[in-house]
């Protein structure tokens, strides 16, 4: 792997091609994202742009089972820093290693990377990095 040294931002997704949620976004506006989007999982960022956290399909299932009883109105006021996040993803710094990157693939279907400064700047997906590894493999 010498020859060939794994670069995170060859791989890395750009913000502005990333879909996130702010974390101030109300539960009803996210749940209409996530049903247009597809999404099952999405990184959540403060006002500053500084990655917080991610939020899934399950996270706001739970919520709503457990909080709201389905009830909308409920759900147009909560904004998803009110909301558990049962498995958050890790983020990773832009300068993490190979090694801190497959650690997280093992669990994270993408990792969330972040400048120096924390903001966050985009994500490397588990395909990425599994991708990079095939070339080493002989499969």
């Amino acid at each position: 792997m010498k020859d060939n040294p794994f670069n995170p931002l060859e791989y890395l997704v750009p913000k502005a091609q990333t879909y996130y949620l702010l974390e101030d976004v109300t539960l009803r506006n996210a749940l209409e994202k996530f049903d247009y989007h597809k999404f099952s999982v999405v990184p959540i960022l403060d006002k500053q742009g500084n990655y917080v956290s991610s939020i899934s399909e399950g996270d706001i299932l739970r919520y709503i089972k457990n909080k709201t009883k389905f009830n909308v109105s409920v759900a147009e006021k909560t904004t998803l820093s009110e909301i558990e996040h049962y498995r958050p993803c890790k983020a990773l710094s832009i300068t993490a290693t190979l090694g801190e990157l497959v650690e997280l693939v093992l669990e994270q279907n993408f990792i969330p990377i972040v400048d120096d400064r924390g903001k966050f700047i985009g994500i490397i997906k588990r395909r990425s990095v599994l991708e990079y590894l095939k070339q080493f493999a002989k499969i």
